[in-house]
C-alpha cells in the first residue's frame, strides 16, 4: 500500500494533468463537446464485453468479500445498463449548454453589465463503488466544459478503468478535446478519498457522492483544507400516507418506490395519519411483506432513530420505518427534522392538505401523489447527475447537473460594444 506522500504525488500529479486540459476543454466549441459525448455513447457499445469482463472480475471479488446485496446491486453493469448509459449519453449531448453571456443590465455611463459563465476549471469527484457513476459525472464535466480527477471505492476500480480507458478518452481523443481531461485514481484506499480533498489549489471544489459518516468526514476534511464540496452522503426518502390518501394510489407508490432498496432516493420512512392508522397498518404491511424481497415493517416503538437510513444497513436494507404523522404539517416536520431533507411525499386526495405538507417540507424534492424515485438528474431534469445535493445553503440543491457546474463572473463593458466581443 502506497504511503501518504506517495497517494498525494499520484493525486497531484494526476490534477496537474487535469490542469493542463481544462483551458483547451474550456475554449471547445459546442460542437466538439458534443461530438465527444455521442462518441461515448458509441465506444460504450462497441467496448460492451471489455467492460462487462471487467464488471464480472469486480462482482466476483464483491461476493468473495460478502459485500452486501444492495451493494452488489449498486456494482453491477449488464448489457441493458450500458445500453440505458449510451442513451442518455446520447439525450446529454443534444441538450442545449445555456448562454455563457447574459446582459443584465445598462449601466450609467454608456456600460452595460453582462454575467458569464466560466468553467471551474478542475473538479474532483469521489462516488461509491457504482461504475456507471464514472461515466455520469465524466459525461457531465465535459458537457460544462470543465476537466476532472475521478475516484470511485475499490470494489469498482476494475471497472471505472475499463470505462475510462474504452470510452471517455478514446472519444475525447476522435473529438479533438485532450484525453487528459478526465483523470481516474487507480490507488485504493481512504487515503486517496483524503488527498483528493486536499489539494485547494489544483481542485478546487469536490464532488462527494456516497451515504454515511465518511462522505461527511471528507467534507469536514476539504473545509479544513480550502477545498469546497458538493457533498450527497445522506439519503432516505419520505412517504406520507393522508387520511384522504387513496388506498390503490398508496400501494402503487409504496411499490414504486421501493423497486431498487441500495439507492437513496427509495421509501424509507412511511408516515401515516394518525386518525387513520388503525386501518392503514394492516394493508400496508401486507403489500411490504408480500414483495420480493419481503420487506420488514418496522412498527413502533422504534429502537433506531425514526430517519435512520435502512439502505445503508447491509444485513436489514429490506426494512421501511412506520410512524404516525398528526396531519400534513406534522408529518413535514418530522421529515424536515429526523430525516436527511432528500425527499419526501404526501398521497392525499386533498389539495389542501398537499399545499399544507409541501410548503412546510424544506428538502429538496417535495411530490404530490408521486414518487421519491423521480428525484434523479435524468428523470426530473433530463440530465445525468453528479449527485443530488441536500446542503441548507445558497447554490446548486437537489439533482447537481452540468448546468450547475460553473462560476458566475460579473464583467462591464462599453454598451455601444458589447456586440463585438465573441
Amino acid at each position: 500500500m502506497p504511503d501518504d506522500l506517495q497517494v498525494n504525488e499520484v493525486i497531484s500529479a494526476s490534477a496537474s494533468k487535469a490542469q493542463d486540459a481544462a483551458s483547451l476543454l474550456g475554449a471547445a466549441p459546442d460542437e466538439a463537446v458534443d461530438t465527444a459525448l455521442r462518441g461515448m455513447g458509441r465506444h460504450l457499445m462497441e467496448a460492451t464485453e471489455t467492460v462487462l469482463a471487467a464488471n464480472r472480475a469486480d462482482l466476483d471479488a464483491a461476493v468473495a468479500a460478502n459485500m452486501s446485496a444492495g451493494l452488489v446491486d449498486r456494482l453491477r453493469l449488464d448489457a441493458g445498463r450500458l445500453t440505458g448509459m449510451s442513451d442518455q449519453l446520447k439525450v446529454l449531448a443534444g441538450l442545449e449548454p445555456g448562454p455563457r453571456r447574459t446582459t443584465v443590465r445598462e449601466l450609467p455611463g454608456g456600460l452595460t453589465l453582462q454575467e458569464w459563465r466560466r468553467p471551474v476549471g478542475v473538479i474532483g469527484a469521489n462516488f461509491e463503488a457504482r461504475p456507471n457513476v464514472a461515466v455520469d459525472i465524466a459525461s457531465q464535466l465535459i458537457k460544462s466544459r470543465n476537466a476532472g480527477v475521478l475516484r470511485t471505492g475499490s470494489a469498482a476500480l476494475r471497472s471505472a478503468i475499463a470505462l475510462i480507458e474504452q470510452v471517455v478518452a478514446p472519444a475525447l481523443d476522435e473529438a479533438g478535446l485532450p484525453p487528459d481531461a478526465i483523470q481516474l485514481i487507480r490507488v485504493p484506499g481512504h487515503e486517496s478519498a483524503t488527498a483528493l480533498v486536499s489539494q485547494p489549489r489544483l481542485i478546487p471544489l469536490v464532488i462527494l457522492r456516497g451515504s454515511g459518516d465518511s462522505t461527511r468526514k471528507l467534507a469536514r476534511q476539504a473545509a479544513l483544507r480550502g477545498v469546497r464540496t458538493l457533498a450527497h452522503a445522506d439519503g432516505g426518502a419520505v412517504l406520507y400516507l393522508h387520511r384522504a390518501a387513496d388506498r390503490s394510489r398508496s400501494e402503487r407508490l409504496i411499490n414504486a418506490s421501493l423497486d431498487r432498496l441500495g439507492v437513496c432516493n427509495r421509501l424509507n420512512l412511511l408516515l401515516i395519519d394518525r386518525s387513520a392508522w388503525d386501518q392503514t397498518v394492516p394493508w400496508v404491511t401486507e403489500v411490504l411483506g408480500s414483495r420480493q424481497p419481503s420487506i420488514r415493517a418496522m412498527l413502533p416503538p422504534h429502537r433506531d432513530p425514526i430517519g435512520y437510513e435502512w439502505a445503508l444497513n447491509g444485513e436489514a436494507e429490506a426494512t421501511v420505518t412506520i410512524a404516525p404523522a398528526d396531519g400534513p404539517n406534522d408529518a413535514a416536520r418530522i421529515a424536515n427534522q429526523h430525516t436527511s431533507g432528500l425527499a419526501a411525499a404526501i398521497v392525499s386526495e386533498d389539495s389542501a392538505a398537499a399545499t399544507e405538507f409541501l410548503t412546510t417540507y424544506a428538502g429538496t424534492g417535495g411530490f404530490w401523489n408521486a414518487t421519491t424515485r423521480l428525484l434523479d438528474g435524468f428523470k426530473l431534469l433530463a440530465a445525468p447527475e453528479t449527485g443530488i445535493n441536500v446542503d441548507r445553503v445558497p447554490g446548486p440543491r437537489g439533482p447537481v447537473t452540468f448546468r450547475d457546474l460553473h462560476l458566475r463572473q460579473h464583467v462591464v463593458v462599453p454598451a455601444m460594444r458589447a456586440d463585438e466581443l465573441i
